[in-house]
C-alpha cells in the first residue's frame, strides 16, 4: 500500500518501520538518564552517609580523650571527694595531734566544696555521673579500704602519722587523675573546674607532707 503525503510517495510498511525504530531508541535514551541520575543520587547519599560517620567517630574520640568522658571525670572527682571527706571525718574524731585534727577540718570543708561545684556543674552540662568507669570504681575501693584499716587501727602518734602518709599517697594520685582529665576534656566549665579542684589537692599534698616532715617528726623525737 502506498501513502502520499506532501507530494511524496511512502510505503506503510516503510513508516511502521520508522515509527517502531524510534520508539526503542527514546525509551533506552530514558531509562540510561534515569539509571544515571539514581547513581549519582547513591554516590551522594554514599558520600553523606560517610561524613556524617567520619564526623560521629571524631566527636566520640573527642569526647573520651585519655579515656576520660564528663561523666566519668565528674563521678572520679565526687568519688574522690567522698572518700577524702570520710577519712577526715575520722581523723576529727580519732587524730590525737592537734595539727591533725586541724587539717582533717580544712579537708572536709574543701572536699564537700567541691562535692556541691561538682554536682553543680554536672548539672548545668546534664551529665549523669559514671560510677562504672574503672578509675571511679578504683579510687571508690580505695578508700574504703583505707577507711577499714583506719577504724581498726589504735588511736595515738602511729595512727596520726598513718592517716598523714594515707593522704599523701591519695591526694597524690588524685591530682594525677585530676590533671590528665584536665587535658583531655574540650569543656571550658569542666576544664576551669578541674584546674581549681587540682590547686585545691595540691594545697592539701602540700600540707601533708608538711605535718610528715615537720610537726609529726618532733613529736616522734619527743616521744624517744
Amino acid at each position: 500500500m502506498n501513502i502520499r503525503v506532501a507530494g511524496h510517495t511512502v510505503t506503510a510498511l516503510a513508516a511502521l518501520l520508522a515509527l517502531s525504530a524510534c520508539k526503542p531508541r527514546d525509551n533506552n535514551a530514558v531509562d540510561t538518564t534515569a539509571a544515571r541520575t539514581d547513581t549519582a543520587a547513591n554516590r551522594v547519599a554514599a558520600n553523606t552517609d560517610t561524613a556524617v560517620r567520619k564526623m560521629d567517630s571524631a566527636a566520640g574520640a573527642l569526647a573520651n580523650r585519655g579515656g576520660w568522658t564528663p561523666a566519668s571525670t565528674l563521678a572520679f572527682a565526687n568519688a574522690a571527694s567522698t572518700g577524702e571527706i570520710r577519712e577526715g571525718e575520722l581523723a576529727e574524731r580519732k587524730a590525737t595531734n592537734s595539727a591533725v585534727k586541724a587539717f582533717a577540718r580544712q579537708i572536709v570543708a574543701d572536699h564537700r566544696k567541691m562535692v556541691s561545684d561538682g554536682k553543680a556543674l554536672a548539672s548545668k552540662l546534664n551529665v549523669t555521673l559514671d560510677t562504672t568507669a574503672d578509675d571511679v570504681r578504683d579510687v571508690m575501693k580505695h578508700s574504703a579500704d583505707e577507711i577499714k584499716d583506719l577504724t581498726d587501727k589504735k588511736a595515738g602518734l602511729d595512727w596520726d602519722k598513718d592517716w598523714v602518709d594515707k593522704q599523701i599517697d591519695g591526694h597524690k594520685d588524685v591530682l594525677d587523675k585530676l590533671q590528665d582529665a584536665a587535658k583531655n576534656t574540650s569543656d571550658p566549665d569542666l576544664r576551669a573546674a578541674l584546674e581549681k579542684a587540682t590547686g585545691t589537692v595540691q594545697q592539701h599534698l602540700t600540707k601533708a607532707q608538711d605535718l610528715k616532715d615537720n610537726t609529726l617528726s618532733k613529736d616522734s623525737t619527743k616521744t624517744k
